[in-house]
């Protein structure tokens, strides 16, 4: 934990108190666990990120809080801001987004999650009545199928090695496998498990032509692709989803405004607080969330909140 001086806002900057920030438990365990490959250094800096990989850096891009100063009209406002975990920020409203009536700040620190679902459904193109399987139950695994769900006449199966996800893929409206009973000729496969284990059980669980979205970023981990015995001759499809590009049939209509919008408004069901696992005190991180990198502690969204 860190004090440093934040300045003055600047002309058309708002200063920010941070309420609520999600710690992106995937991302931020390989940058822990010092796993981000050179070459993805660029790429994987965080927008408002201070330091350099591959360490001291402060990270994080969910951050939600109130408009302590600024134009008047935007006083007291929640906002949402690709901020790291800390108490205060200086921002332009620009790079503020202002949460939907009704979004509560724990539940909104979900949005970078929800646009990384968001795009891959996009990437994927799920249609009405599909069989869909998402292999992995994390946080992002379970929001992909969380809308997939909602799409008409769909039935999906979250598939997962944790017996626990259980419960949650029912409360949120969805059928749960562990993987030796996984369902097979799939319409349409995520895969978000990050092990080379998940990806083979989703390439068997796609069906004759199908498609294989894989989200799954594995740092400098090298991964074994089952792609001898039948995958040819099925002609399955492996396709990778990223949200840090909209996908090129959207970009000339799509922003990341327009997206980040977007994934704020899904966040208004309730029912999406299954997912916050752990409410962890911001002074508290530095000696709880290793455990949760490292983990050894089986964890789904944990959230810092700030007094």
């Amino acid at each position: 934990m860190r004090e440093v001086p934040l300045g003055a806002p600047q002309s058309g900057q708002s200063r920010v108190r941070t309420l609520a920030t999600g710690v992106s438990r995937g991302t931020e365990s390989l940058i822990f666990k010092n796993l981000v490959p050179e070459s993805e250094w660029h790429r994987m800096r965080a927008p408002n990120q201070d330091g350099e990989f591959p360490y001291p850096v402060k990270y994080g891009y969910a951050n939600v809080g109130v408009i302590e100063d600024g134009p008047p009209e935007y006083v007291g406002c929640k906002v949402f801001g690709l901020f790291p975990h800390q108490t205060h920020y200086n921002a332009p409203l620009s790079g503020l987004h202002i949460l939907p009536d009704g979004l509560p700040a724990e539940r909104a620190v979900l949005a970078a999650n929800m646009e990384t679902a968001l795009n891959a459904l996009w990437d994927g193109l799920p249609s009405l009545g599909d069989h869909i399987c998402v292999v992995g139950g994390g946080v992002v695994g379970l929001l992909t199928a969380y809308l997939a769900a909602r799409i008409p006449a769909t039935r999906v199966t979250l598939i997962d090695v944790n017996e626990a996800r259980r419960g949650v893929a029912v409360k949120l409206g969805f059928e749960f496998s562990l993987p030796q009973d996984a369902p097979d000729n799939q319409d349409l496969v995520f895969h978000t498990s990050a092990c080379s284990a998940g990806l083979e059980t989703a390439l068997k669980a796609a069906g004759n032509g199908a498609s294989v979205v894989e989200m799954s970023w594995y740092g400098a981990h090298t991964v074994s692709v089952p792609l001898g015995a039948d995958f040819h001759s099925r002609r399955l499809v492996l396709k990778s989803s990223q949200v840090g590009t909209i996908p090129a049939s959207r970009q000339e209509r799509w922003n990341y405004t327009r997206r980040l919008g977007v994934a704020l408004s899904l966040l208004i069901d309730p029912e999406l607080d299954v997912l916050i696992s752990h409410r962890i005190p911001f002074e508290e991180a530095p000696s709880r969330l290793p455990d949760i990198y490292m983990g050894r502690l089986d964890a789904l969204a944990p959230v810092l909140i700030y007094s």
